[in-house]
């Protein structure tokens, strides 16, 4: 992908109470964010509807969702949710999915006994019910008898998986548009990621792009560094190196290259929970960030 723009973007974590939304949509409009992506958490806000509500306030902005659970939806109700969004909003927004955390999927009584196996699944009927097709199938986890969309959308959108472990990765290689990876991968983990995703790719025969998401832990300010470090001891992952970043502008856009570099095509910031001023901070990332860094060309593709 020689020349490839580097997509930057924010996360709205849903600890958040969902009043705060319409102000953070407000403010990465109003400065040109490329895009703002929000994560269903159990039991936080609903993907869905903070996404429609995202995208019905903007008229420019890119939402994703990263991930919703396929286990708490039938497939058929997310194809339907997935069209009527794409229909509404075309071009705008970003459906990721994923097995969701077990324990919160065996709280709601859906954790499935083979999680993959349930993604199979779902990502088969999924894609194939947002490309118009009538779908009949009886799996172990996704049962549809002659079940098509009445609105299918123009065009099918894409849609990215969440993953982590290597047969997933392997998986959203082989049926996915697109991976979404969360803030615990450094750019050696997004190298490797990359390499399990382009395995699925090659056994499956696709060669169209195959765009990767990374979320990156960023904080600035005068107590960056301390508030980054603490958000990394709450994930567990304060011996990690090179996860994270705090500083200027030219630090954050410096671990942006950093990711570019190693394969993620879009790099999507994520506020500490204690950051004092998330609007301010989304203009940072679209004002300051933004500019310096244009035009990465991924290197490690």
């Amino acid at each position: 992908m020689t020349g490839a723009r580097t997509t930057l973007g924010v996360v709205f974590r849903p600890q958040l109470p969902p009043e705060r939304l319409r102000g953070v949509v407000a403010a990465a409009e109003e400065s040109g964010l490329e895009e703002l992506w929000l994560w269903e958490d159990c039991f936080f806000e609903g993907g869905v509807a903070t996404m429609a509500a995202a995208l019905a306030w903007t008229s420019r902005l890119r939402v994703g969702v990263g991930i919703i659970p396929l286990p708490l939806r039938n497939v058929a109700l997310t194809a339907m949710e997935t069209a009527t969004l794409e229909r509404l909003f075309p071009g705008r927004m970003v459906l990721g999915v994923g097995h969701g955390a077990q324990e919160w999927m065996e709280q709601t009584g859906v954790r499935p006994a083979s999680p993959l196996t349930s993604m199979r699944e779902h990502l088969t009927a999924l894609r194939a019910l947002l490309r118009g097709e009538r779908v009949t199938t009886s799996g172990d986890y996704v049962r549809l008898d002659g079940i098509a969309l009445d609105w299918p959308p123009a065009a099918a959108p894409a849609v990215y998986v969440g993953a982590t472990k290597p047969r997933s990765l392997r998986l959203s290689g082989e049926l996915a548009d697109g991976t979404v990876l969360d803030q615990q991968h450094n750019a050696a983990a997004v190298r490797r990621a990359r390499e399990v995703i382009d395995e699925g790719r090659a056994a499956a025969g696709r060669t169209e792009d195959h765009p990767i998401v990374v979320y990156l832990h960023a904080t600035t300010g005068p107590d960056a560094a301390a508030r980054l470090r603490r958000e990394l001891e709450v994930w567990g992952v304060e011996s990690v190196p090179d996860l994270g970043v705090a500083g200027d502008a030219e630090t954050v856009a410096e671990a942006v290259h950093k990711l570019a570099d190693a394969g993620a095509d879009s790099v999507i910031l994520t506020h500490t929970a204690d950051e004092p001023d998330l609007e301010g901070f989304v203009r940072f990332a679209a004002e300051q960030v933004r500019p310096l860094v244009p035009g990465r060309t991924p290197s490690g593709r």
